[in-house]
């Protein structure tokens, strides 16, 4: 770790101009050269032939779930490494990395001794979710949650009402795992070490509503009352209309019948802490 990218998102939970630039301090203070920074969205994110012209060994994330796994997704190919820092509100793949340390001593952390280790994630056709997949009405609550980020009040209150309203439908099925054969208001699957682990939420009455939408709407999407717990190799949601997905929290439209799988990337990440499947 010598040659940095930092890539940033000034629109994340906890990614502030000061930090950053608390950061890059850090990194000066370190000896680290920055070849390149990318304040993401409205910078592209640089594509791996961009990383090897500047020589860059290591790309830093400091944002959101959902920015990371953008970044993630765009260099797959790449093979250097990725420093992942809490910059958003969850923060778990961070937390996977590193437990609760602050930015500033993650990198010092990893500058000292990191280890390069290997995540698993979620996988539907092109998509990978490093943090988790959710599926089902509940994943209309995203677009309130955006929304709400962005301080478009008329926007969340509509999509907070669409939420609502196919909160209280019919549910989404899946096929693939055994004991799960009710109509659920989300499905929230999450990778791990030997396949899928698939919790199903039942949110039939009004408290149960509630709690899902404030959950979504305050950040702490996978809080919500958990009914049933599951794992699996393979899922596919089973329906005949397209279904909306979030992967890590990013909206994709999935086709009727998509199989949502598993993987395991290469030993890409920089980890300060044992991490557990």
């Amino acid at each position: 770790m010598e040659r940095l990218w930092f890539i940033t998102n000034p629109q994340s939970g906890s990614a502030t101009q000061e930090k950053c630039d608390a950061l890059e301090a850090v990194f000066d203070e370190r000896g680290l050269t920055l070849a390149g920074r990318t304040r993401f969205p409205n910078d592209a994110i640089p594509d791996p032939a961009a990383l090897d012209a500047a020589d860059v060994d290591t790309v830093v994330l400091f944002a959101g779930d959902g920015t990371i796994n953008a970044a993630l997704c765009a260099l797959a190919g790449w093979d250097g490494a990725f420093l992942i820092l809490p910059g958003g509100t969850m923060n778990m793949l961070a937390k996977a990395l590193h437990g609760d340390a602050d930015p500033a001593a993650i990198v010092h952390a990893a500058h000292r001794e990191a280890r390069r280790v290997a995540m698993p994630y979620v996988e539907a056709g092109p998509h990978r979710a490093f943090v988790g997949l959710i599926l089902g009405p509940a994943a209309h609550w995203g677009r309130a949650r955006e929304a709400a980020r962005a301080g478009r009040l008329a926007r969340m209150v509509g999509a907070v009402r669409n939420a609502w309203r196919r909160t209280f439908g019919r549910g989404l099925r899946v096929r693939g795992v055994p004991g799960m054969d009710a109509r659920y208001q989300a499905i929230f699957v999450a990778p791990t070490d030997t396949g899928l682990r698939v919790d199903a939420i039942d949110a039939r009455d009004w408290g149960a509503i509630a709690e899902l939408g404030w959950s979504w709407l305050t950040g702490d999407w996978v809080a919500a009352r958990a009914v049933t717990q599951r794992r699996a190799q393979q899922i596919a949601p089973f329906s005949s209309r397209p279904v909306l997905a979030l992967f890590d929290g990013e909206p994709v439209t999935l086709e009727p019948g998509t199989i949502v799988g598993s993987g395991t990337t290469a030993p890409v990440f920089l980890a300060t802490r044992e991490v557990k499947g």
